[in-house]
């Protein structure tokens, strides 16, 4: 297997050559140079598998450069009902005949993000050990990826976290999640902006490709093709548990802000799963909900970026897009680089009436969204009738789901993170708290330790440059207090 960029200015490379980095050189994102078909056969051997087997023989699909048997080991090591509370890791739950919800939320951090991030964990190292090498991670988060990222990083050897999240825009129980962590391998920066302003410092940090190479710049941002992969396998795993006939059609739904869970469903529809819609879901910043609609991409300034009770999508550059895309106009590098262009000089592109736009439908992609009243109502509802409390997110994509449900047809809802982590939107919601974990009683209020910073590339550059010198040494007594 080999990989290439979307944009076409990078020569094919292996799966451990790309594992590390996030943008490719030309400021593309990393492909697979082909998806690999998975036919019924294969698929009703794989019925049989564990989680765990079956992220193996998904995986080994895409990586066939580190040898079988320590992919294996690390693929066993990773999905443990030690780490995510059951021998299913992912299970599947039904709300009612027709429509589930798929658990996604129950690992060391609470959200989805840890399926994949603690897979990376276990690669990131074993890569790292093999060359000899150190790495310094940065990342953006709007909050779950920073935790779930720092949460299977901590600690582990050659490794640096440097996380940048949008000051205050975070749950309070995200927040603590990142900033109570003492490791000295993990940093913290929050960032006097919104979400988008940290993924812009991250990919202006990738793009300067001496200062990235100079401090070995990597990340496990959605960017990262690792994690697009690894989520991959509960699309199966999900389509396994709700179907007993292999060529039964399912659908899913998915509360989207970066695209990459979605991304996840869209490549292994395309590997040969029988999905029938892939169902984007937004909150009240539905760049992705216009596009899918209208054929326009336009994202939006900061000022214009809400700040909502599902703060998680508070994304208004979905980042993973770009590689639906590179798919939906035939894998053309040069068309590709001209719409990126486009965006870049005049903030938006539009599709409609073209070609293009017109196979949209081939691909089963459809949307919705959501606003806070509808989250609340949903949260409500889905308690009422069903005896379950989700989140905020989860609750963006059941009340989209309900417009897209089929005869015939499962509709199975992603949840994306446990409702204690949006305490406060569950308490006006259902009018009593979300229950906690053990473990998490006191979460906000332990010690928390950041370092603030304006948006400014310069400054973020300087801050890694200074704890690359040192050492690694942790943030020290100035570092501010939440």
């Amino acid at each position: 297997m080999r990989y290439l960029s979307t944009r076409g200015g990078m020569p094919p490379a292996r799966f451990t050559e790309i594992l590390l980095g996030g943008l490719a050189p030309d400021g593309g994102l990393v492909v697979p140079e082909a998806y690999p078909r998975v036919d019924a056969a294969r698929l009703a051997r794989w019925r049989r598998l564990s989680y765990a087997e079956l992220a193996f023989e998904i995986l080994r699909l895409y990586i066939d450069d580190i040898p079988g048997a320590d992919l294996r080991e690390l693929v066993a090591r990773t999905y443990t009902a030690r780490t995510f509370g059951s021998e299913e890791i992912t299970p599947l739950r039904a709300l009612e005949p027709g429509l589930h919800l798929l658990r996604l939320s129950n690992g060391p951090t609470l959200a989805f993000k840890d399926v994949a991030m603690q897979l990376l964990g276990h690669l990131f190292e074993y890569v790292l050990a093999k060359e000899g090498r150190e790495l310094n991670i940065l990342g953006a988060t709007s909050g779950d990826t920073g935790s779930a990222a720092e949460h299977a990083m901590r600690g582990r050897r050659g490794i640096r976290v440097f996380m940048l999240s949008p000051h205050g825009r975070m749950s309070p129980f995200q927040t603590a999640q990142m900033f109570s962590l003492d490791d000295p391998n993990i940093f913290n920066i929050a960032v006097d902006g919104v979400f988008d302003d940290c993924q812009d410092m991250v990919k202006a940090v990738s793009a300067d490709l001496a200062f990235k190479q100079r401090y070995a710049i990597g990340t496990v941002n959605s960017i990262n093709w690792a994690r697009v992969v690894a989520q991959v396998v509960y699309y199966f795993k999900a389509w396994f548990a709700a179907t007993t006939d292999d060529s039964q059609r399912v659908s899913f739904a998915v509360p989207s802000g970066n695209f990459g869970n979605v991304l996840a469903g869209h490549i292994a529809r395309a590997m040969g799963l029988p999905i029938a819609r892939l169902v984007v879901a937004t909150n009240e910043n539905d760049v992705l909900d216009e596009f899918f609609r209208s054929g326009r991409y336009r994202p939006r300034a900061a000022a214009e970026t809400h700040q909502t009770s599902s703060p998680s999508m508070d994304i208004s550059k979905a980042s993973n897009f770009e590689r639906f895309v590179y798919d939906l106009v035939g894998r053309d590098p040069a068309r590709v680089s001209a719409l990126w262009r486009a965006l870049d000089e005049r903030g938006e592109f539009d599709l409609a009436g073209t070609p293009e736009f017109a196979r949209l439908a081939d691909y089963g992609f459809v949307s919705g969204a959501s606003t806070h009243a509808d989250r609340l109502a949903t949260i409500r509802e889905t308690r009422a009738r069903y005896g379950v409390t989700i989140d905020t997110h989860t609750a963006d994509g059941v009340r989209v789901a309900q417009r897209w449900r089929e005869p015939g047809v499962p509709m199975i809802c992603l949840e994306t993170a446990q409702p204690a982590k949006f305490a406060d939107a569950i308490r006006e919601a259902i009018g009593e708290e979300a229950p906690r974990p053990p473990g998490y009683e006191d979460l906000e209020n332990r010690p928390q330790r950041f370092e603030r910073m304006g948006a400014d590339v310069g400054a973020l550059q300087r801050f890694i440059a200074e704890r690359c010198a040192a050492g690694g040494a942790a943030q020290g007594p100035a570092a501010k207090r939440g």
